[in-house]
């Protein structure tokens, strides 16, 4: 046992003294120390609840003979952070949360890990930070929210961001808006539709690092308390057995997780967090993958913002094991990888029963026969950027159109709600990448501005920053190389005429290469728009576009 080093033997009686200091009792010490990270806090609404799943996890893992000590991680909520300078601290928050956890896990000798996270970057910082340290893990998420309700229909997050762009095109009331403000985040739990969060905790499912309904299991029901007991009693199974998160988190189980973001639609930004996870397991996850993986998967969900569903729908149609069984009707689950459970993947789905073909739909009949999203390349993004395509329109699937250039995201909202962006129009967001941001804000506040105003169908917007879970429309963002270190969305002229063709994975900017070049050559490096603090740090550490800090970690020299 590691924490053995920490407490047992005569050299260690000054550690058992900090020991009887924490009011620890001789029994206590002399059990397997399980460290649980708990992610609460008073600022984020999937947070404010996790004290009582941790108060379950410690109650869970004291009944099956293990000693718990709780040590918590920070964690943003996007939303709150969105729009301002503060959406460029919320992914670099996912590395500081990893190495924050490693080495407060390093440091005390902790001899197993219970991973308490909920909102966006807070789940894949964990997940990187279990991969990393290798001790036994298990996840339990504070969970999803319920919708709200407004004009008799279920809302979510997404609503009241459209919300805005309606209200300043004239189209709803002051009072309209209001209610959208009162009634779209009812309870607490991570935002109700199939955003970044919900994404990660069932994925966590997938990828067998977390217990059935982790993702799904609403935040307000007590069924949760009980899946954190069971959490806490489960990591001492995995302790016992010697089983570690490099033995689940396997590349079989990564091309799962794949899968099943393409069958339900999850957010793009799983696209950045699955290969820096799969990086700290010292597996290589190529985003070229994932074509391949969408071209044999259905997409058989569309939940919000996509579709009318939400988590507490997909929980009560069966949950991701409900998903994964109607998905390996067509064998494309590995199914004898081990999990969390101490059962396989197969044995874990083979009872799963999907109790509403409306909400997961049978592969039979899919929103669509490929996945719900699409990794694009072509003279704009030589590298890559991503898409969800299973939030498009269909007219929007292949669209061409003059762009209406913006060097950041403010200039562009004021273009978006001064009425200068109209029917066929390309809108272009740059210089908002990892260094050019520095930080790769998300760009929901665009994307709901027009949506808002009624043009989802009819116009289309690419970032080399990074879209929002809650997006929906022909939004097409993570460009890479960005802007700032000279990639192709920097040298795009305002009237270019850009050609996206999604189902192709195509983006071009319809000029000639001999006119790139000459602009390639006339461009000069932008200085960065944060020049001190820990985001200057950040963004100096990321080496090319966006691989150093988004698809792997910064490296650190």
């Amino acid at each position: 046992m590691k924490s053995e080093s920490v407490i047992q033997g005569v050299q260690n009686a000054p550690h058992r003294a900090l020991f009887n200091a924490l009011g620890f009792t001789k029994e206590e010490m002399s059990r397997p120390l399980v460290g649980i990270v708990s992610s609460q806090n008073d600022i984020v609404p999937g947070h404010m609840d996790i004290d009582k799943i941790v108060e379950a996890v410690k109650l869970g893992v004291a009944m099956a003979g293990g000693t718990p000590a709780v040590f918590p991680a920070i964690a943003v909520c996007d939303g709150i952070a969105m729009g301002h300078q503060g959406m460029k601290y919320s992914l670099v928050t996912r590395d500081l949360i990893a190495d924050s956890t490693e080495a407060m896990a390093m440091a005390h000798g902790f001899d197993a890990l219970v991973m308490v996270p909920n909102c966006d970057k807070n789940v894949p910082g964990l997940l990187m930070a279990a991969a990393r340290l290798n001790i036994p893990t298990i996840f339990v998420s504070g969970g999803p929210m319920l919708a709200g309700t407004v004009d008799g229909k279920k809302v979510s997050f997404s609503a009241a961001s459209e919300a805005v762009g309606a209200y300043i095109a004239g189209k709803i009331s002051a009072e309209k808006l209001e209610e959208f403000e009162e009634k779209t985040c009812p309870t607490c739990g991570s935002c109700a539709g199939m955003y970044t969060a919900n994404s990660m905790n069932c994925l966590s499912e997938v990828l067998g690092m977390a217990l059935p309904g982790n993702g799904t299991i609403p935040a307000a029901f007590s069924e949760r308390i009980r899946l954190a007991k069971h959490a806490g009693m489960q990591i001492m199974e995995l302790l016992r057995n010697h089983i570690r998160p490099r033995d689940i988190m396997t590349e079989e189980a990564f091309h799962n997780a794949l899968t099943m973001d393409m069958a339900i639609g999850c957010s793009t930004n799983s696209m950045l967090h699955l290969p820096a996870i799969a990086h700290e397991a010292g597996i290589e996850l190529n985003v070229d993958i994932a074509n391949e993986i969408s071209d044999k998967t259905p997409n058989i969900c569309h939940l919000a913002p996509a579709g009318p569903h939400h988590i507490e729908d997909l929980n009560e149609a069966g949950g991701v094991y409900a998903v994964m069984h109607e998905i390996n009707k067509l064998g494309l689950l590995h199914t004898d990888l081990i999990t969390c459970t101490g059962k396989t993947v197969g044995e874990n789905i083979k009872n799963s029963i999907n109790k509403n073909p409306e909400v997961i739909r049978p592969v039979e009949n899919p929103y669509s026969k490929t996945g719900g999203i699409a990794v694009l390349r072509g003279n704009l993004a030589p590298d890559s950027c991503v898409v969800k395509r299973s939030a498009v329109a269909p007219e929007m699937l292949k669209h061409e159109g003059p762009a209406k250039v913006f060097d950041c995201e403010e200039d562009a909202m004021a273009a978006i709600n001064g009425g200068k962006i109209v029917d066929g129009d390309v809108v272009i967001i740059r210089y908002e990448g990892p260094k050019g941001g520095p930080g790769m804000r998300e760009m929901l506040n665009p994307t709901s501005a027009i949506m808002g105003r009624g043009l989802g169908s009819t116009v289309a917007l690419i970032t080399d920053g990074r879209f929002s879970g809650a997006t929906r429309g022909a939004a097409i963002g993570h460009v890479s190389p960005e802007a700032a270190v000279g990639g192709p969305i920097a040298l795009v002229q305002n009237g270019d005429i850009i050609s996206i063709d999604i189902m192709a994975n195509q983006i071009n900017i319809k000029v000639s290469e001999d006119e790139l070049e000459k602009r390639r050559a006339e461009w000069k490096p932008r200085q960065p728009r944060i020049t001190t603090g820990y985001l200057a740090r950040y963004a100096s550490l990321v080496t090319s576009g966006n691989q150093g800090a988004i698809l792997k970690a910064p490296e650190v020299n």
